[in-house]
């Protein structure tokens, strides 16, 4: 593998799209576990010193992930991921919306759809992944919301948590 791991964070505002990709030094089930374990979801899915806490998640077609952003000082962000493709250890895709604490969504915050794809190659797996808003101004709210930085910090922290476990 390269000295360092492929990372690309790339906004398309003609698509309203953003796509990242990332690379990590694991086999590939022990990242897909990762995006797909609550247990281990929970560890990296929020930038530090927020945390992730997943109130239950079936990872299924029509399954749902509910879960919360935590702020040091117990601030709740809600939201949901609703599943609707998976391909095991290969690719999965949700609609993620912004909701309170009894899962109603939030009309006033934007949702996206997520596809994420999965390769591996002499045991680097690749992470490919693409986020598309409704709109450009859907798209806009989220990165002035911090998530280029947010999204970046919490794919450190799954390097990190990936590096222990090897």
């Amino acid at each position: 593998m390269k000295e360092q791991p492929l990372f690309n964070f790339k906004v398309n505002k003609e698509t309203n799209t953003i796509h990242v990709e990332r690379e990590f030094a694991t086999a590939l089930p022990l990242v897909w576990d990762a995006f797909t374990k609550p247990e281990i979801l929970d560890q990296w899915w929020a930038p530090k010193p927020w945390k992730s806490i997943t109130k239950y998640m079936d990872f299924k077609v029509g399954g749902r992930r509910f879960y919360a952003m935590v702020s040091p000082e117990g601030q709740e962000h809600w939201s949901t991921q609703d599943f609707t493709a998976i391909n095991p250890k290969s690719h999965f895709k949700f609609v993620d919306a912004f909701a309170d604490q009894d899962e109603n969504l939030n009309p006033d915050l934007p949702s996206s759809e997520w596809e994420l794809n999965f390769s591996s190659e002499n045991g680097v797996t690749l992470v490919s992944i693409t986020v598309k808003h409704k709109s450009s101004a859907n798209l806009e709210q989220m990165m002035l919301m911090g998530f280029e930085g947010g999204f970046t910090m919490t794919l450190n922290e799954l390097e990190t948590i990936l590096q222990s476990s090897r």
